[in-house]
């Protein structure tokens, strides 16, 4: 039976600092899947069968299919993946196996286990996940069908209860921070770094609460505009970078940046054209946008993601209520996982059954026809199919009761035994 593993930190193991540090681009993740060799050549490390990163602004997780138990072999890959000691890592890392790494990526793509319960990104990233390991040859039977499940878990939880009604994400979150800090937000002017998912999610949460002053900036300044035009706001490029600063009470970073945009050096010269107004920087980017250090400077409040988190509680009582049927769809979808991932015992006995079926049915065929030369190709085909329907109606029945069996408390046993009954080897 393959050993299904699933390591990794998320924002209750590890602070930001340590998650930057670990996040992986979909850049990288193509690299390091690509360096891991799975699907080429049988290079895998320590048998390494299949791989999926998913990366997030709060969590870093691989999934793996390995024949050996421990973690070894990922916290090494992992570690060099990033550039980061594993010492330093190892003590911030969950792991499970099995049984228990399913029920966490059920739990993963329902929102159970996310900054804001019930937050609807989750479930796209881990198809993203998915699809990226896909590109790189890195998934097969085992992870292709725990990540479609997976998905399916997460799109049940989602119809069948409350868990995300009310849709709230980290930049919704962002905005309802910026509402309790900023006095007049419908007459705040708020700059948002970024026109991806996150920020769009921002602009329309600043325009439902009356927010009419809105500056998209974005590395190229069409997919700022297609942003901004949307919600009736302005466009501009990080070339206007400090002018912005200048102009905004509300900065909200939520670009996908490799490194810092906004320093110290920035705001400096920023604030020094609009004395005696502050700013509120609200960095939800992984990594981060801006300089910590910047909010040590006078007029500046700066909330980051886990200060973020800080303000959560009491804005998500009511998805709390949907936990317990969230909890309830997830462990019965654990069992249908669980009851497949059974079922592979049987199926290389399955296939060389029907296998060495055919053969016998091939060769006994071949008898006869070679018996009856005056057959015509009718009547050859004819008899083509009636043998071929007997070995199926004869395989059925023990088909069907090997695969629930291998579901049952003694799948393994019985197992062997069909081994033995029928003289196959799978190994």
């Amino acid at each position: 039976m393959p050993i299904i593993h699933c390591l990794g930190l998320n924002h209750r193991t590890a602070d930001l600092a340590l998650r930057e540090q670990v996040a992986f681009s979909e850049e990288d993740v193509r690299a390091a899947l690509a360096r891991l060799g799975c699907g080429t050549n049988g290079s895998r490390p320590a048998g390494v069968a299949e791989m999926v990163i998913l990366s997030t602004c709060n969590r870093t997780e691989v999934y793996a299919v390995s024949p050996t138990e421990n973690f070894d072999t990922l916290e090494a890959f992992l570690a060099d993946a990033r550039g980061i000691p594993a010492d330093v890592l190892r003590p911030h890392l969950y792991r499970y196996r099995d049984r228990d790494a399913v029920a966490h990526l059920f739990r993963v793509a329902s929102g159970l286990d996310s900054l804001v319960l019930g937050e609807p990104q989750i479930l796209g990233q881990v198809t993203r996940a998915w699809e990226l390991a896909r590109g790189q040859g890195t998934v097969r039977a085992v992870l292709g069908r725990l990540f479609q499940a997976a998905v399916h878990t997460g799109k049940r939880a989602r119809t069948e209860t409350a868990i995300s009604h009310n849709p709230a994400s980290v930049a919704t979150m962002a905005v309802h921070l910026a509402a309790q800090v900023v006095e007049d937000l419908p007459s705040a002017r708020v700059l948002v770094l970024g026109a991806g998912e996150m920020a769009e999610q921002a602009v329309e949460a600043l325009r439902v609460r009356g927010v009419s002053h809105i500056r998209v900036m974005n590395r190229t300044l069409g997919k700022a505009k297609t942003l901004a035009s949307r919600w009736g706001g302005q466009a501009t490029t990080f070339e206007a970078l400090v002018p912005s600063l200048a102009w905004a009470d509300i900065v909200l970073a939520s670009t996908g940046a490799p490194h810092t945009l906004v320093e110290v050096r920035h705001l400096r010269e920023a604030l020094a054209a609009r004395p005696h107004r502050p700013v509120v920087l609200l960095d939800i980017a992984v990594p981060r946008d801006v300089e910590p250090e910047a909010g040590a400077l006078p007029g500046v409040r700066l909330y980051d993601l886990d200060a973020l988190q800080e303000h959560l509680e009491d804005a998500l009582a009511s998805r709390r209520q949907a936990v317990p049927q969230v909890e309830a769809i997830v462990e019965e979808e654990v069992a249908a996982f669980v009851a497949y991932l059974q079922t592979l015992e049987v199926v290389p006995i399955i296939r060389a059954l029907r296998s060495q079926a055919e053969a016998v049915r091939r060769a006994e065929l071949e008898k006869t026809l070679r018996k009856m030369p005056d057959l015509t190709e009718e009547e050859r085909m004819r008899l083509e199919a009636l043998t071929q329907a007997i070995v199926n109606k004869l395989l059925h029945p023990p088909t069907v009761a090997l695969k629930e069996a291998a579901q049952g408390p003694r799948g393994a046993e019985t197992a062997a035994i069909a081994r033995r009954l029928f003289g196959i080897s799978t190994n």
